[in-house]
């Protein structure tokens, strides 16, 4: 019962915090954006590895003034509490994993990108491994024909935990680097070469 008391009285106060402290953040930090211009119109994949994606929505509010998109997040406890915090940002969320829940989350992906939304995806999470790509950022890209732009945040300053993923929090008064590719399209690569295309891609200003 306490338990249950917890973590309701959790997602009720939680998100709103981490908004704050996440605008704070942003807005305490210099930021340096090493990305195209514009990634079209059309629905696009972000993806960007789970330790790094604290701090994804202001490079995705980068390129959409008014936020369309949906980001797939874990259905347990922790998942609840991201997506409760995102939707400060004006993000949707699809609840599940492509690991558990594969075929209703890749389902539920593949329909949003159909009706027009982007989709946000970090290709090793929700518990990895670290830095390895599964399937599901690659099943959705060619069944939908969706193009995938890679992202990496990389503050000068941080903090970083230590949780499978190595997750990353920027300290103030740093530098905020966005580093993210124009739109590829893997539409036509074997599986391996598109995996190792963006794990490639991901981890090209890894230190």
């Amino acid at each position: 019962m306490a338990k249950k008391f917890f973590r309701a009285a959790a997602l009720m106060i939680v998100p709103f915090i981490a908004s704050i402290f996440i605008r704070l953040l942003y807005a305490t930090n210099k930021k340096k954006f090493h990305s195209p211009d514009s990634v079209g119109n059309k629905p696009i994949i972000f993806a960007c590895w789970h330790g790094e994606l604290l701090m994804l929505p202001y490079l995705y509010l980068k390129y959409r003034k008014i936020p369309h998109a949906k980001v797939l997040i874990s259905s347990h406890f922790d998942g609840m509490l991201i997506s409760k915090t995102i939707k400060y940002f004006g993000l949707e969320t699809i609840s599940g994993s492509t690991n558990r829940n594969a075929t209703r989350v890749l389902m539920q992906g593949i329909k949003a990108l159909k009706d027009g939304y982007d989709i946000g995806i970090t290709p090793d999470g929700p518990k990895g491994p670290r830095h390895e790509v599964a399937d599901g950022i690659i099943a959705m890209a060619k069944k939908t024909d969706a193009e995938i732009v890679l992202v990496e945040m990389k503050p000068t300053k941080f903090w970083q935990l230590k949780s499978w993923d190595r997750f990353i929090i920027p300290k103030p008064f740093g530098t905020l680097n966005y580093y993210s590719t124009s739109p590829i399209n893997i539409s036509s690569l074997e599986i391996e070469d598109a995996r190792n295309l963006i794990k490639e891609n991901l981890l090209k200003h890894e230190s």
